[in-house]
This record gives structure tokens, sequence and C-alpha cells, in this order.
């Protein structure tokens, strides 16, 4: 069954598409009623989750309690700043075995996995040196 066009997911996608910052729903809901000001919070999540059914887009959970949505759906890691909580894309240099690294006693089987490092990242450093 093909998805019937809807405007609000197109504004949606369309400001997501290029963005490196792994914006939150409420980021996305303040910038999309810029354009569209009636548009819900709701309405914006629910867009947001039925993106990432589709697999459009990817919501990630860097530990801060908050869904964060990306429009890289390839497999990536993220890097989580500790000063301005800023999440950064970290590019893939070499396949990681995750059957290797959970190691010979693991009996299942992993279908994915997450990475989230942390650290401060170079805008913040920079501040800290000028400071």
């Amino acid at each position: 069954m093909a998805l019937k066009y809807s405007k609000q997911r197109a504004i949606i996608m369309d400001f997501l598409k290029d963005r490196k910052d792994h914006p939150t729903a409420d980021v996305v809901y303040t910038n999309v009623r810029k354009i569209l000001p009636n548009i819900s919070l709701g309405t914006v999540y629910r867009n947001l989750m039925l993106l990432t059914e589709l697999g459009e887009i990817k919501k990630i959970q860097v530990g801060d309690g908050v869904d964060h949505f990306d429009s890289t759906t390839g497999e990536h890691d993220h890097f989580v700043c500790t000063e301005c909580g800023g999440v950064f894309d970290l590019p893939v240099r070499e396949a990681f075995d995750a059957a290797r690294y959970a190691g010979p006693d693991f009996d299942g089987e992993i279908t994915g996995y997450t990475l989230n490092l942390r650290g401060v990242c170079a805008g913040c450093l920079a501040k800290e040196h000028t400071a």
C-alpha cells in the first residue's frame, strides 16, 4: 500500500534532510511551525514516528531522556558532547563485528547495535581555551 502524500510530513522531511545536529521533536516542531503555524506537536511527533517506521529517518537516544532524529539512515555511530549536549555523526571507519565483540560465550543473534561516545566537542574545547 502506497502512503498518501502529506504536506506536513514532506515539510518535516525537508527540515531534517540536510541536518547533522540530530534535533529533538521540540526543535523540529519549533522550526516547522515557521512554515505551518497551525501544526501541533502531536502531529510532528506522529509524523516523526511514521518516518522512523518507514526507515526514512532514525530515532536515536543518547542518554539525555529525549528522542533525537537523524536523517542519515546508514550505519554510523554518534559522539555526544558532555558540555553543550551536541550530537555528532561519527564516520564509519571499519565494519564493527558485534558478534566478535560480544564474545564466544554469547549464544544470541545480534541484529544491530548503538554506540554513543561521550566527551567534549571541538567547539566547546575551543571556548575553554579562549576563556
